[in-house]
């Protein structure tokens, strides 16, 4: 059987007594598998990602709980590992991530800095190999098919060194998992964080999903595990048992999802190009803001962040999502689909301003925010309008002020209806998924 040494990257035999120690360099940090060495998909996920940063970047916190987040009103957006030994996790409202953990460093995000580093590590996969698919600021699939010959080795020596090289040059950690598809590589990637490194090969894929929950596959949320619960299947063995024309029968189009991936069969390819989905900007509130004189006040200036964020990323929207968090946090979405694109801002707020009127009935909100979905080239954006008077005086103020904000700063001027003594400036991370 083949196995890899984690720290040197040196292949080996496992023989008839198990493998210990390279031979190389004395780790006794390896993985094995039958099928190491024929295995090219792979999926990479920075651990703890922007507590890491921080921990890189202040090595006085090294042994210390690290929360990145919003301050006591706002969630968890990252926690490192020694938090998470007392329970907190991504997305915890920060009130009970101290309470679990009163002693943790809180740290408000940077999400510049973590944009750079994220983009540093993107160069390194992209060294390893050109199709490399972005999830999220910190994570990626790979597919390295064809490599072998560039590297002088396989994909799993090639990730193992692409992994030692991040940790070393960049500073931080990263989990990898190695399978014959995406499915299954992302489920790898989690096994064994962090600064894991785990496999599924095919001979093996069936029988590890049989157990595992009905959650673990790609799509099937609450609302699905709910239905799927109602006729007893709750994990992903009882659904290899149900043959694919009832799947569809009782689910409809998810239902020949359900029968592939719980065999362990997905074919996508990873996609270098995957297009971007949406764009977004949210807020949460230091208090919570129940009248729509205070939550379109905050609705405004989310609507300009949306609009610089499409205008840089290139796009347009062609459908808007209010997103609000109530005080108890039940999530809402409202939905509104345009007639035709736009990237500007005044209009994103006309169309929004009426979504947020109808909830705003006197409920208690703690977060609000506003998306793009259903994404256009900004050349298609606001073609037919320009003909209009007001449309063409709203572009042009609009186009003035980012004229401005390039030159000056991103808070150097404000409408009427966003100014107020504590405005803050436009913020200029993405928020793309």
């Amino acid at each position: 059987m083949p196995v890899l040494c984690r720290d040197c990257a040196k292949l080996q035999t496992a023989g008839d007594t198990p493998w210990s120690r390279c031979v190389a360099c004395g780790s006794p940090r390896s993985i094995a598998h039958p099928e190491l060495q024929m295995l090219t998909i792979a999926h990479l996920d920075c651990d703890a990602f922007y507590a890491s940063v921080e921990k890189r970047d202040n090595p006085s916190l090294k042994d210390k709980p690290v929360i990145v987040g919003g301050g006591r009103r706002g969630v968890v957006s990252a926690a490192c590992y020694v938090a998470r030994m007392y329970g907190v996790r991504s997305a915890m409202p920060m009130f009970k991530a101290l309470k679990a953990c009163p002693k943790a460093v809180v740290i408000s995000p940077d999400m510049a800095k973590y944009s750079r580093v994220g983009h540093e590590v993107r160069d390194l996969m992209l060294a390893a190999s050109p199709i490399v698919e972005p999830l999220s600021i910190d994570e990626a699939f790979l597919d390295l098919s064809g490599t072998e010959r560039l590297h002088h080795g396989s994909p799993a020596e090639t990730l193992i060194r692409l992994a030692l090289r991040i940790e070393a040059e960049i500073g931080v950690t990263v989990s990898i998992g190695l399978s014959y598809n995406k499915f299954l590589a992302k489920i790898a990637s989690e096994l064994d964080k962090p600064r894991g490194f785990s496999v599924i090969g095919r001979a093996e894929a069936k029988s590890f999903l049989a157990s595992r929950p009905v959650s673990l596959i790609w799509g099937v949320g609450r609302a699905m595990q709910a239905q799927l619960a109602q006729s007893g299947i709750f994990t992903i063995g009882q659904l290899q048992a149900i043959e694919l024309e009832e799947l569809i029968r009782r689910y409809g189009s998810i239902g020949d999802r359900l029968y592939h991936f719980s065999r362990g069969e997905d074919e996508r390819d990873v996609e270098p190009d995957a297009p971007t989905k949406s764009i977004s900007a949210e807020t949460t509130f230091d208090r919570d803001l129940s009248t729509i004189e205070e939550l379109a006040a905050e609705l405004w200036p989310l609507c300009e962040r949306l609009a610089r964020r499409l205008r840089r990323n290139g796009f347009a929207a062609r459908g808007l999502t209010l997103k609000l968090k109530t005080g108890d946090f039940r999530l809402l979405t409202r939905s509104r689909r345009l007639p035709a694109p736009t990237l500007l801002a005044e209009l994103i707020y006309r169309i929004a301003l009426p979504l947020l009127e109808s909830e705003a009935d006197g409920r208690r909100f703690r977060l609000i925010g506003i998306g793009a979905g259903e994404l256009a080239d900004a050349e298609e954006a606001d073609l037919l309008d320009l003909f209009a008077p007001e449309m063409q005086r709203i572009a042009g103020v609009e186009r003035a002020m980012e004229a401005v904000r390039d030159k000056l700063g991103a808070g150097a001027i404000h409408k009427g209806r966003g100014w107020r003594k504590d405005a803050p400036a436009l913020a200029e991370d993405d928020e793309d998924d």
